[in-house]
């Protein structure tokens, strides 16, 4: 099993990298592989409503949106890290999402998500809480932990000196592999994923 993070920073090995880095190293101690994309610092593309997506994702290719698609198909689970700009998530990492969940949703369905939060100070539950989104709208389960899934740090690196942010990071990642194991133990003994309902959207705008 393996579980695809994202990092939402345009710093490669900023603290967002080193939050979601605690998270993998647990993460393997519990026997899941881990693998961390960088958006980096390149611009990305706004999500235009075009409706041209394709079965590899977006129909723009001059970014690392379908790569990540891609990669998200082999998945088991998902951890979307974002630094904090102004008590919101970065907008590329918006952007990013956007359009990977706005082309391929179906590839996220059922599958275990969680998200992390990195700031100097505040912001942290309201960038926390807008990641969130992408998990309940697309059938995601969420893995929590022992506290919002948040650390603190300003310069490079100040975040492994955030102890209870680390232990949260590990606490995460504990609960989110025993979410995907869970999952796996259910497929082998032949429980079914619930069949949900689509066609219904109601518009009362006339």
């Amino acid at each position: 099993m393996k579980v695809l993070m994202l990092n939402g920073s345009a710093k490669t090995q900023g603290n967002t990298y080193t939050a979601l880095l605690e998270v993998g190293k647990q993460l393997e101690k519990e026997g899941i592989d881990y693998e961390i994309v960088q958006i980096g610092p390149k611009p990305v593309r706004d999500c235009i409503g075009c409706g041209k997506c394709t079965e590899s994702g977006c129909v723009f290719t001059d970014d690392a949106v379908n790569e990540f698609v891609a990669k998200a198909k082999e998945a088991d689970g998902f951890v979307f890290g974002t630094p904090v700009y102004y008590a919101h998530p970065s907008g590329r990492i918006l952007s990013f999402l956007d359009r990977v969940f706005y082309s391929s949703s179906k590839t996220f369905k059922f599958k275990p998500g969680a998200s992390v939060a990195v700031a100097r100070r505040g912001g942290t539950t309201a960038s926390f809480d807008c990641l969130n989104k992408y998990f309940g709208i697309s059938q995601m389960p969420v893995a929590g932990s022992t506290y919002w899934n948040i650390a603190h740090g300003a310069a490079p690196g100040e975040a492994a000196m955030d102890a209870e942010g680390l232990q949260t990071m590990r606490n995460l990642a504990r609960n989110l592999a025993w979410m995907m194991k869970c999952f796996e133990a259910g497929k082998q003994n032949g429980i079914s994923l619930p069949e949900t309902e689509t066609g219904s959207r109601t518009n009362f705008i006339r």
